[in-house]
């Protein structure tokens, strides 16, 4: 029925017009001549539905011998050599974007493999997955489901339940409506990430090749619950490397490679995988079928992991249109262990950075670049990265107040990230010279008018934290930045760069306590108002003890402030009448603090 509908199709739409699709047809037929003459009768030929008439003899499209080649003649040859590829059940899903999909192929999977009992066993997998992941699912819930499905079936008139009825129970007997089970068993059995299989002698690219050895040779444990699992497997599961083993070295290095070549089969855990300075790493492994055809891309670069990794990331290096694309390169190309691609690199970010202009390019490639030099157990000769390093330190310290100039509020709050990074990677640095013209640095951006209060604070937050500048000096700076004739919201901003993050400083210093207190009780109710959102930001950002720590302080210092009469609080025994004691209630708590000092009612 399809073939006679696209014959119709294609009558009514005429000769195919291009040349290139009428070649692939006349190619498509001479291969099918060449299986019958190799003496193949049963021939199933895959192919979109369009081409089906233009293949079959009986139909007016089908083409002669003759004429299939004259179209091909003068076509260039090239040698070519074919693949099979493994896929998931995933993969066919209508989920993962393929149109011609289906929506449950683990459930159809089901179907194929049992012989009787459907339901049960359906429910039987479903309870099993579900007390694999801390849910309950006792055999009573099953039993109610099973019951359950038969009745909806019958209900709706149906001779065999589906897979609808059987989520709506599943749904109202097992989870109780919650929808995160429902989406564990649609991802876990309904679709499923079962991979299939092709067999050893199938022919591979050399790329595919030398990944499938390599692995081979490194392979670990076979539980997937020991963090030492390394095979190429649909499911996801942990992998814990010690960089001091060989073994695990090699792995770190495979995974990095492949990383490069846009083929992650590891994700790094936090912090990337690896604490700074730590021979520990921690990824998540899972194969996906995608990958297999990234590799055949990435067979152009080379035969082997290392030889194409290395290739790719210089050609990458040779095309980067920034510094900071080139010095996240540097970090994997290390970890990777491409001596040769990582030489490459250091030219190129000497010679982009030598005519680099943009201040805030080269503070956002300053920090990976430090994170490598003194975060590297690689053992690599870092001597030329030193170098790039102090070239990047001395232009940012010489064009970073210029660049902070005059910004607007989107540009001040990347600017705002950027002087926290490159701060942080130049005091890693702990090299005197820098240091000291970094601080020379800050203190202009912090006493600046034309700098954006955002940048202006922090500047000043950093520098109180280094120990560079005292309370009073800070206090100063602040006064002069929220004062009266300074518009409310350029000091608000000044007070969130200096408080972002951290209010341990308004309960330890009274004098930078007050001024922020006095400065937000002169401001005009419509000011206040206007602010207020940003004021609650920068408030959020501080830990919850802390948030009520500062509440408690301003309610204890509000009503003084505004010419309440209300005394402090005297402790007792400090200046209190004796006749307002209760000795009656007092008399109470004696026996309770005599058994607490362990002492007798009559001593104590």
């Amino acid at each position: 029925a399809v073939l006679e509908a696209m014959g119709a199709l294609r009558e009514t739409a005429g000769e195919v017009v291009d040349a290139n699709e009428a070649r692939r047809e006349a190619f498509m037929r001479k291969t099918i001549r060449k299986a019958q003459r190799d003496g193949y009768e049963k021939i199933a030929v895959v192919c979109g539905a369009w081409h089906g008439p233009a293949l079959d003899e009986k139909n007016p499209l089908y083409k002669k011998a003759g004429q299939d080649n004259e179209t091909l003649k003068g076509m260039p040859k090239a040698k070519v050599e074919c693949t099979w590829i493994p896929w998931t059940y995933g993969r066919l899903s209508r989920d993962s974007g393929y149109g011609a999909g289906i929506e449950s192929p683990g459930w159809y999977d089901h179907l194929w493999n049992t012989d009787d009992e459907v339901v049960i066993r359906w429910l039987t997998k479903v309870s099993s997955l579900l007390r694999e992941e801390d849910f309950d699912a006792s055999t009573a819930q099953v039993i109610d489901t099973v019951r359950l499905v038969e009745t909806l079936t019958a209900i709706r008139g149906y001779a065999l339940p589906g897979l609808e009825e059987l989520q709506e129970a599943i749904q109202a007997t097992m989870t109780f409506g919650a929808t995160a089970p429902m989406d564990l068993i649609h991802e876990e059995l309904i679709v499923s990430e079962r991979m299939g299989e092709v067999p050893p002698e199938t022919p591979m690219v050399p790329l595919q090749r030398d990944l499938k050895n390599t692995v081979k040779r490194l392979k670990g444990s076979r539980s997937k619950k020991k963090g030492l699992y390394f095979q190429l497997d649909a499911d996801e599961t942990p992998l814990y490397l010690d960089l001091r083993e060989d073994v695990h070295l090699e792995r770190s290095q495979l995974l990095h490679r492949l990383r490069i070549l846009e083929v992650p089969w590891g994700e790094p855990g936090d912090d990337r995988g690896r604490s700074k300075g730590s021979f520990k790493e921690n990824w998540k492994l899972q194969w996906k079928p995608d990958f297999e055809i990234k590799l055949i891309e990435k067979s152009i670069w080379g035969t082997a992991i290392p030889q194409a990794a290395t290739a790719y990331v210089i050609d990458l290096a040779e095309n980067a249109d920034d510094l900071p694309t080139l010095t996240r390169l540097v970090d994997d190309v290390l970890n990777a262990d491409l001596p040769q691609a990582f030489e490459r690199l250091i030219e190129q970010l000497k010679a982009k950075s030598a005519v680099a202009a943009d201040i805030g390019n080269m503070m956002d490639a300053l920090p990976p670049l430090v994170y490598v030099k003194y975060g590297n157990v690689r053992g690599f000769d870092l001597t030329d990265l030193s170098v790039v390093i102090d070239g990047l330190v001395s232009r940012i310290t010489i064009g970073l107040v210029n660049a902070c100039a005059s910004l607007d509020d989107e540009n001040a709050e990347k600017m705002h990230e950027r002087l926290i990074a490159t701060h942080d990677a130049i005091v890693r640095l702990n090299d005197a010279d820098h240091t000291r013209d970094w601080y020379t640095v800050l203190k202009r951006l912090a006493a600046g008018r034309t700098i954006h209060g955002l940048v202006a604070g922090r500047a000043a937050r950093l520098l109180l934290d280094a120990g560079q500048l005292n309370m009073d000096e800070v206090a100063t700076l602040m006064r002069l930045a929220i004062s009266t004739a300074i518009d409310p919201p350029a000091a608000a901003s000044w007070v969130e760069g200096f408080l972002r993050g951290s209010g341990l400083i308004l309960l330890h210093d009274d004098a930078l306590f007050g001024v922020i207190d006095r400065w937000i009780l002169s401001l005009r109710e419509e000011d206040f108002r206007a602010l207020l959102p940003l004021l609650r930001r920068t408030f959020s950002t501080f830990a919850g003890p802390e948030r009520r720590q500062i509440g408690e302080r301003v309610r204890k210092t509000q009503p003084q402030q505004m010419g309440d009469e209300q005394p402090e609080p005297v402790a007792a025994g400090e200046g209190s009448d004796p006749a307002d004691i209760d000795e009656e209630r007092a008399d109470g708590v004696l026996p309770v603090l005599a058994q607490l000092l362990g002492l007798d009612d009559e001593g104590s």
